[in-house]
């Protein structure tokens, strides 16, 4: 009997410890869930804060770049007005200066305004370029007006007309004489000679060499500009016997060397010796 009572309570105890067993395991199953769910919670919270704070930073980007925009659109219309204002000047320039380098700078500035898109200092940079340019070619074409106004006897050019003189004029400064006063005159030996070189410090042309080809043309400048400055020191030059034996005092031959001395050959060359002593008269100096 009492075996039997011991069976059975044994018995019982078995199967309270198992019960007891299914009933942790359960409890451990449930407690891994909530700890994996507890997980996959911290982590979708984790991802919408990062999802907000970029979505943060866009909206804040994107807000700068539309205040960036703004701020770049409202200075184009200064910069329009200088583009405006400096073709102006240009149509003003035509036959007086030569604006091609001018025309190639205000095109990149507008290219650079097109593209810019954010950066305000860019188009205010442009801005002031393009009015640079404008000051620039305006007092280009006032010097070329005084020149014109204040030749001797009348203005500079008659009908060789602006564009004429403007080329003339250009060559004659390429040469070196852009201080040199130039005029239109058919008085030249009576109207003979194409050019000439005046003793008070100036130069005129005959009308018909402003269609000489470009070689010809900066010669004969570089030529009248030699005898500028045979003139500056013309009493030690008629006095050197140096003069009289290399060039046989004859001024237009040593003003041919001078122009070749400056880069400008002409139709009558001249030895190294002769070049050498040439080059003395540019800058004042007769050996």
């Amino acid at each position: 009997m009492s075996r039997r009572i011991l069976a059975v309570t044994v018995a019982a105890a078995v199967m309270l410890s198992a019960g007891m067993l299914a009933r942790a395991e359960s409890l451990e199953q449930q407690r891994a869930s909530a700890v994996a769910e507890l997980d996959l919670l911290t982590l979708q919270y984790h991802e919408a804060g990062q999802r907000t704070d970029y979505l943060e930073g866009s909206v804040e980007r994107a807000e700068a770049d539309v205040a960036d925009r703004a701020s770049v659109l409202a200075l184009r219309p200064a910069f329009v007005a200088e583009i405006t204002a400096l073709a102006a000047a240009l149509e003003r320039a035509k036959g007086m200066v030569d604006t091609a380098a001018h025309r190639a700078a205000a095109l990149s500035a507008q290219q650079t305004v097109l593209d810019e898109k954010a950066d305000p200092a860019t188009v205010k940079a442009a801005t002031a370029t393009v009015h640079a340019l404008t000051e620039k070619v305006g007092s280009e074409v006032a010097s070329v007006q005084a020149a014109q106004s204040s030749g001797p006897g009348g203005p500079a050019w008659s009908s060789s007309g602006p564009g004429g003189y403007a080329r003339v004029r250009a060559a004659l400064d390429l040469v070196g004489g852009g201080g040199v006063g130039l005029y239109e005159s058919a008085s030249c030996a009576g109207g003979n000679a194409p050019a000439c070189a005046n003793s008070n410090g100036y130069i005129k042309y005959r009308a018909d060499i402003v269609n000489w080809s470009s070689g010809r043309l900066n010669w004969a400048m570089a030529h009248e500009l030699a005898h500028i400055y045979q003139f500056r020191v013309w009493g030690a030059l008629t006095s050197s016997g140096a003069y009289g034996s290399l060039f046989g005092a004859d001024p237009e031959f040593l003003a041919n060397c001078m122009a070749v001395v400056r880069g400008f050959p002409g139709s009558v060359g001249c030895n190294g010796e002769q070049q050498a002593w040439a080059s003395g008269i540019w800058v004042g100096a007769v050996r």
